[in-house]
């Protein structure tokens, strides 16, 4: 039977580490999950409609030989679901931070490569994507864009305890 719970600035005892963790990160991890997840839904909604498109969107990397290039623009909108339907639900979310997190180091990246070597792309995170005349790439505000969501992931790593979640739930 759980105890009274604890007010506002309290700390609450984690039972598996048996330290204290501040009262006010779960509301706070559940803002950053329900987020990350809107990223990933969003993300992912908008390149599976049309995966030639995600395809032609990982082509114009030129990082993946053509043998994988229609296989990673078909599957990555799957992935991109899953990870947001495993947030939403609050299903394994440090593993799900986790991959979040080698997936944006990833595209982080993809677009400074495509940067670095001149290459003018969209990067085709929402959808869209491939060659675009050089005065339309934004790989600064992409990269930083990006930047971001890894600090979402990052702080899910840190603390994956959040409200209203399936962890939560099954940890009891």
């Amino acid at each position: 039977m759980a105890g009274p719970a604890a007010p506002p600035g309290d700390c609450v005892p984690t039972p598996a580490a048996r330290r204290t963790v501040p009262a006010w990160t779960q509301p706070l991890g559940t803002a950053v999950r329900l987020g990350l997840a809107v990223v990933w839904g969003w993300a992912g909604l908008a390149k599976i409609a049309d995966p030639a498109e995600a395809a032609q969107a990982v082509r114009a990397y030129e990082l993946l030989p053509e043998a994988l290039v229609k296989p990673v623009g078909h599957a990555l909108p799957f992935l991109e679901l899953a990870l947001a339907l495993l947030l939403v639900i609050g299903l394994g979310v440090r593993l799900v931070a986790g991959v979040s997190t080698l997936l944006l180091l990833t595209f982080v990246a993809g677009i400074g490569s495509a940067w670095a070597r001149g290459i003018s792309i969209d990067c085709g995170c929402f959808g869209g994507g491939g060659h675009v005349d050089a005065s339309q790439t934004e790989y600064l505000q992409e990269i930083l864009r990006d930047t971001g969501f890894l600090l979402l992931a990052g702080w899910l790593l840190w603390r994956p305890r959040t409200k209203f979640s399936a962890d939560g739930w099954l940890a009891g």
